[in-house]
């Protein structure tokens, strides 16, 4: 199963796609990864890494492994938790990056709970996953991109987390990832790698 984690700094992902002679909008992408440092800030992962870090893990995947050169689809991948994690809202990332981008960030952003509780947040994502059965390509190639970054190194995860998910994206993202031959094998190989879990 291939990893993605070579790109922690975009100066190392800058290099890398140039290097690749990938048509990819350098500069664009450039501006949706400064604006993602300054909407996410200091945040951290669970695993106590920059925020930064899962945002060009997606983009890697994207890029290095899906062969995606789309900018709206790179920019948004970059920008896919501005507004589920930060005070950004869509107004402003439509402000800085335009529709295309706005409209794929958005059908990511996984809205909040109705309730305070844990079974009103399990619905909520729930709804929220099923919902992106009906997105845009665009879109799907972001979310696919997201989980893998998230589901990579699943075994660092508590036990319990780690089950939940596997069994989350069996439900919700390995369906998405079908009409995709790289996302498909990828999964596949994920699915071979995590068996222990089911």
């Amino acid at each position: 199963m291939e990893v993605f984690t070579r790109w922690h700094a975009w100066e190392t992902a800058r290099a890398d796609i140039a290097a690749s002679g990938a048509q990819v909008d350098l500069d664009g992408l450039e501006r949706a990864v400064g604006a993602a440092r300054r909407w996410h800030g200091e945040q951290r992962r669970p695993t106590g890494a920059p925020y930064v870090e899962h945002l060009l893990e997606a983009l890697e995947v994207l890029v290095r492994g899906a062969g995606v050169t789309a900018p709206a689809v790179l920019s948004a991948a970059v920008l896919h938790d501005v507004v589920e994690d930060t005070p950004a809202s869509l107004t402003d990332v439509e402000a800085e990056f335009g529709p295309e981008v706005t409209e794929l960030v958005d059908w990511v952003t996984k809205p909040p709970a109705a309730g305070a509780g844990r079974q009103a947040k399990r619905a909520a994502k729930a709804a929220y996953l099923r919902r992106l059965g009906e997105a845009p390509r665009e879109a799907v190639l972001v979310k696919l991109a997201d989980r893998v970054s998230n589901v990579q190194t699943l075994d660092r995860m508590a036990p319990d987390f780690q089950r939940r998910y596997y069994a989350e994206t069996l439900t919700y993202i390995v369906p998405l990832a079908e009409p995709e031959p790289w996302f498909r094998a990828w999964f596949a190989d994920w699915r071979r790698q995590f068996a222990h879990l089911q």
